[in-house]
């Protein structure tokens, strides 16, 4: 939907909010909703993914391995939304569809970036707490008296 099609109200929200700094951690707050986007597994890989070029559908599709068509069509929609993807349509046929970040997107790419490139440089410390957990006594414990309780429960 469109700003001037967006009802008045909604609209006069939308400039208050965006003359304001976000808090995340109200309720009602919009920033969630671009939080929401730019942090979801898809939208984290796609903007990344956008950090190299400008992409077409099918080719971020195949960088992207694993996202459905649905999927990565919703995801860019609302980047596009949020004002960190372009889409540029090409009037031939077929149809050509071009995908790359806006600035505002750059911006946000580059520190999801550098989220995505900590996790990977940091996956065999995960790994390794992950396992320490998995063997914890305490883990152990609270499963058997969750046992316990489920069996007594019947």
């Amino acid at each position: 939907m469109t700003a001037s099609k967006q009802p008045k109200h909604l609209r006069r929200q939308m400039t208050k909010w965006a003359e304001q700094r976000g808090d995340v951690y109200a309720a009602d707050c919009p920033s969630r909703g671009v939080l929401e986007h730019v942090t979801s597994r898809w939208g984290v890989l796609v903007l990344v993914a956008l950090l190299d070029g400008t992409h077409r559908f099918s080719e971020l599709r195949r960088k992207v391995s694993g996202v459905s068509e649905k999927m990565l069509a919703q995801t860019l929609h609302a980047l596009e939304a949020d004002g960190f993807v372009l889409r540029e349509v090409h009037p031939v046929i077929p149809p050509h569809v071009d995908y790359t970040l806006t600035p505002l997107g750059q911006e946000v790419a580059t520190h999801v970036e550098a989220l995505t490139d900590w996790i990977e440089d940091n996956l065999p410390r995960v790994f390794e707490a992950r396992a320490k957990q998995a063997q914890s006594p305490r883990k152990n414990a609270s499963e058997t008296r969750a046992r316990r309780v489920t069996a007594s429960a019947r």
